[in-house]
């Protein structure tokens, strides 16, 4: 693999350099966050316990690195290194696993609160953020392996309307905690409004004029058996900021923020125990009703 294209001058370079220093230290704070979990079962257990939500960070943050080390645009086959890792394949498969690994931590964090919120709203969002990102991960291997762009619509579009119901389920947590709970719940619920605000201005807008544009100029879509050979066999490689200027934007969130997010979200083990203490007492069905007497007594 030629590094000949490294050079301060493009624009390219630069944006992969970013990745890989910000793939570095997000995995630096995984295994920070598993010598902490390690830490606390020796202590309390005197071996080591397995954390769901550590595992599922940990496939989410390598399976982003991997992809930072090697980027590549899906529907265009664009990669940044000849080999074959760099297949739509491969790339594809890696993702898929990551991000139905994020969206399961997200349904286990929200049923935990929901369930200590005592909130209907939080339990049943809980409930739908898997099949729709299973959904959502449907239409993105339609759109890759057809090369048509409605895929990659639908496919956001589905994750925008689950980051709706995500927002609204931590809104409606928001005044059921108190303090430093509450000061978190807000602020995710705040990310996942910006989310959901960029997804809904730039990346669906964007996907879309491409479908437009392909049904414009008559573009003719791959074939099941046609596109999966030429995902696995087809790769293009380009260090030209032509070819990726409009996939910097989305991608730099995706294995910044979003891989934040994510280890935010395996932490939340070390801290769930914690969190009772920042209930507002009345969602834990301790209020009671004002009872009236029988009769009224007379003056």
């Amino acid at each position: 693999m030629s590094l000949e294209w490294l050079d301060w001058s493009n624009p390219v370079a630069i944006w992969w350099v970013f990745l890989i220093s910000v793939s570095a230290a997000n995995i630096t704070v995984l295994l920070w966050l598993q010598s902490c979990f390690r830490a606390r079962s020796l202590k309390a257990q005197g071996a080591v316990a397995i954390e769901p939500l550590l595992l599922l960070a940990a496939a989410y943050v390598v399976g982003c690195a991997f992809r930072s080390v090697l980027p590549r645009a899906d529907v265009q086959r664009i990669c940044l290194f000849d080999t074959w890792l760099s297949s739509v394949m491969v790339g594809r498969s890696v993702a898929t696993v990551a991000e139905l690994c994020f969206a399961a931590q997200w349904a286990i964090v929200l049923q935990a609160l929901g369930i200590l919120a005592n909130s209907d709203t939080a339990k049943n969002v809980a409930r739908l953020i898997v099949p729709l990102v299973a959904i959502a991960e449907c239409c993105s291997w339609y759109a890759v392996v057809t090369t048509d762009y409605l895929g990659n619509v639908m496919e956001n579009s589905l994750w925008t309307a689950t980051f709706v119901l995500v927002a609204i389920a931590l809104v409606r947590l928001v005044p059921r905690f108190r303090g430093t709970a509450q000061f978190v719940i807000a602020a995710a619920a705040f990310g996942s409004i910006g989310y959901v605000i960029f997804m809904g201005t730039v990346d669906v807008p964007m996907y879309f004029a491409r479908w437009q544009a392909d049904l414009a100029s008559g573009k003719q879509v791959l074939d099941a058996l046609a596109g999966l050979h030429d995902v696995a066999t087809r790769w293009i490689v380009t260090h030209d900021i032509a070819d990726w200027r409009e996939e910097i934007a989305w991608m730099s969130l995706y294995f910044s923020a979003a891989v934040w997010t994510s280890l935010a979200l395996g932490g939340f083990g070390l801290v769930r125990h914690l969190l009772p203490r920042f209930v507002v007492r009345a969602t834990l069905g301790t209020r009671t009703r004002l009872r009236l007497p029988a009769t009224i007594p007379s003056a």
